[in-house]
């Protein structure tokens, strides 16, 4: 019997946020699997690049993968200048290590979905996606109110509990500035 569809196949189905052709910044790749379904999904016209702290293993064109911060004041210009962007989606499973404590791993998570917000602003193609995974909780109202004032539509998804054993403590955001977005919960 095949493996049942993972969430991010799962999500795909469901929001065809990636499109053949299109460009992809995946935040947070590490190990790889947004990754893998990006570079199927844009086929060999399209371009992936995933960034994470952590090495990746080598993967498949049309995906490309970097050791970097997403919070390296830099990233931008760089990812203009070799990371190929603007980007026609840009993925986020930047996620804290999670110390046990609530409300500081509700606050870190809402940090790093912050970033990926800012940073998708300034490297998304004025059509583009945003898909961020977030913990609920804590701030989120005000992140999104942010999401909504940066794009034309905001979606929050809560997945099904099969999904992910935390599905009551996170959620994905989807956005596009100028296109329609998705706030996703995973």
């Amino acid at each position: 019997m095949p493996a049942p569809p993972s969430s991010s196949t799962r999500f795909q189905r469901r929001f065809h946020v990636l499109r053949p052709g299109g460009r992809v910044l995946d935040l947070g790749a590490a190990p790889g699997g947004w990754c893998q379904i990006a570079a199927r999904e844009v086929g060999p016209k399209g371009f992936v690049l995933g960034l994470d702290l952590e090495p990746i293993a080598r993967l498949p064109a049309p995906a490309e993968t970097w050791v970097a911060d997403a919070f390296a004041p830099d990233l931008p210009e760089r990812l203009r200048r070799e990371g190929r962007a603007p980007y026609d989606a840009v993925l986020s499973d930047l996620a804290p290590k999670t110390s046990g404590v609530r409300s500081a791993d509700e606050a870190r998570s809402l940090d790093l979905a912050g970033r990926a917000l800012g940073l998708s602003l300034e490297v998304l193609r004025p059509s583009g996606f945003l898909v961020v995974k977030v913990f609920m909780g804590g701030d989120f109202e005000s992140f999104l109110k942010q999401c909504r004032q940066a794009f034309r539509q905001v979606r929050v998804v809560r997945p099904r509990p099969a999904w992910r054993a935390e599905a009551r403590r996170s959620t994905s955001s989807v956005a596009s500035p100028g296109g329609s977005g998705i706030s996703h919960g995973i």
